[in-house]
């Protein structure tokens, strides 16, 4: 079996038409039709029945598909990873962050990033969806929280981010250490809108405990919801690490029970990409900065 003839196969499995499949291909029908011929002979096996002008793929046909398509993805990751070889630190990587804390978190380290890898190009882009953007193929590697398992991205666990209430260190509620979690509903509420993937997960919550939270303002930008708290308009529900990140001294962190407010935050990136060097060491780094900062988080609980 020769590769052009399993490139011939799966193109026409595409369109399970000689005459199109042909054209594409830029060869004859006779040739094609061939090639298709002297596969199924060397297999022993019919791959196609033939119904007048029309053909549908046998039982053998559609094994031979799903085990040819691996065959050309194995093949396109061995070019891309002797590419990467011959590039060592050249190319271009780009990163989608959960904008916010997490986006927050991946800007942290750029620097470093670049100071390891002066010639990549990095792009960084804070979304409400970073996971769409994976599974789209826009972006390379995601910061984000998943809220359910899928066996198309491979996930590398960070961290557990617990979720507090944060007010302005002067407000009438900042002698509380705890406020129970149906009680946010009475208090004004400066949040991400709705359709950001943390107000989803917010409003999933408040929807399995029945509250209806209704903020006074929203916003997509987090250093635009601290300080409005810090003028004193409202609280807002932030991570520990965004509170730990960017309090100045100015608010205080109410815990929230019963229940705690909690997601895993993990790097999240396509199963069928080839992640290559500068990826691999984004992650490194960024696993490094966490490791350093969430001590620093331990200490403060």
């Amino acid at each position: 079996m020769e590769l052009r003839q399993l490139e011939y196969f799966i193109a026409l499995c595409e369109d399970l038409h000689f005459t199109k499949t042909a054209e594409k291909l830029n060869i004859g029908q006779p040739t094609l039709s061939y090639q298709m011929k002297t596969l199924e002979d060397e297999l022993g096996v019919r791959l196609f029945d033939r119904l007048g002008k029309k053909i549908a793929m046998t039982e053998a046909g559609e094994i031979l598909l799903e085990h040819g398509i691996k065959v050309f993805t194995n093949i396109k990751f061995a070019i891309e990873q002797i590419d990467e070889l011959q590039k060592v630190k050249r190319g271009k990587l780009v990163i989608g962050a959960l904008s916010g804390d997490l986006s927050l978190i991946a800007s942290k380290v750029l620097n470093e990033f670049y100071a390891t890898y002066p010639y990549v190009q990095i792009q960084l882009y804070a979304v409400d969806d970073a996971v769409e953007k994976v599974k789209q193929n826009e972006i390379d590697l995601a910061l984000t929280f998943m809220s359910k398992p899928d066996d198309s991205f491979i996930h590398i666990p960070l961290y557990q981010d617990e979720f507090y209430l944060v007010v302005r260190a002067d407000h009438a509620w900042s002698d509380m250490e705890n406020i129970e979690f149906s009680e946010i509903q009475y208090i004004p509420l400066i949040l991400n809108p709705i359709g950001h993937c943390f107000r989803k997960l917010l409003d999933e919550a408040c929807l399995s405990d029945e509250i209806n939270l209704q903020p006074i303002i929203e916003s997509t930008d987090s250093k635009t919801i601290l300080d409005l708290v810090e003028e004193g308009i409202g609280a807002t529900i932030i991570s520990s690490t965004l509170f730990l990140l960017e309090n100045k001294g100015s608010l205080k962190a109410i815990k929230i029970t019963n229940p705690a407010f909690h997601k895993q935050v993990s790097i999240v990136y396509h199963k069928q990409k080839y992640i290559g060097t500068a990826a691999k060491g984004f992650i490194e780094i960024l696993m490094n900065f966490l490791k350093e900062h969430r001590g620093l988080e331990e200490s403060y609980k």
